[in-house]
């Protein structure tokens, strides 16, 4: 049988009341590498490479809003989603937000840590809760500093998510926000097992860095088109296609590089 911990590492941050909780779960072998295999870099690993991680990984349960990493804090653990997913989120001195990248089970949480910086100047915040694998940043950065798979694939997904947020920069200030929306929600889809999204008009709001009128005259739009069904707070996509046509090319630009980097990870 294999321990894993499930673990929530809230931050006391008054702006979202988390409290920290710990439990413990046990389950069989199989089932581990099941779940730890959700995660594209982590089921993309080599035997040797993951069996030497295996035993300090960790299943970590991550709530909505959840700090995972403060601006400019040191990164003590980092995430590989299989079911959660990440924002990005740059704060302004005025309070306000916006998202900049999104991380689920295509990557991971916390790359500055292989690259030696150590802290970031972003906020790591839960945007969908759910479940990732955990592990300390110095022993990831130890098996990172082998030199072998895990580092490629790790300088791979660097520059898939370097795409990201140049493209989501660029969207930001070109894109109306109907087809920043529709771009938001195709990539969200694409991160996550879920069909139905659980995201409060609020919280759109302040990932898209606009105001909350504008989120809902954009979803208004999307969902008498037929592309979405939206309804307190749940948003599910009807029309994927229709849905695709409405977005900006920025969809298609970091999903296609995403899709690229994929396929050269299976020749690693």
């Amino acid at each position: 049988m294999s321990k894993l911990i499930l673990r929530d590492r809230s931050r006391l941050n008054p702006n979202y009341f988390q409290l920290n909780r710990w439990r413990k779960l046990y389950v069989s072998d199989s089932e581990a590498n099941e779940l730890y295999r959700k995660n594209h870099l982590l089921a993309a690993l080599p035997t040797e490479e993951y069996q030497r991680l295996q035993p300090h990984l960790e299943v970590v349960c991550l709530s909505h809003r959840q700090i995972l990493h403060e601006i400019n804090e040191l990164i003590e653990y980092v995430y590989f989603p299989t079911q959660a997913l990440v924002s990005m989120v740059s704060l302004m001195e005025d309070g306000a937000t916006i998202e900049v990248g999104v991380v689920g089970r295509d990557g991971m949480v916390g790359l500055p840590v292989c690259w030696g910086g150590g802290s970031v100047t972003t906020q790591a915040i839960v945007q969908i809760p759910g479940e990732a694998i955990g592990i300390t940043a110095d022993r990831l950065k130890a098996e990172f500093d082998r030199h072998g798979v895990l580092h490629r694939l790790i300088l791979l997904y660097t520059q898939a998510l370097f795409t990201q947020v140049a493209q989501t920069a660029a969207c930001n200030s070109r894109h109306t926000v109907e087809q920043r929306l529709a771009r938001w929600l195709l990539s969200i889809e694409d991160r996550i097992e879920s069909e139905q999204l659980l995201l409060t008009q609020e919280f759109i709001a302040q990932m898209l860095g606009i105001r909350r009128s504008g989120v809902t005259v954009a979803a208004t739009a999307l969902q008498q088109a037929g592309m979405i069904r939206y309804s307190r707070g749940k948003i599910a996509i009807v029309d994927r296609q229709l849905l695709q046509s409405s977005a900006c090319e920025c969809y298609k630009v970091v999903k296609n590089e995403f899709d690229r980097l994929i396929r050269l990870t299976h020749n690693i």
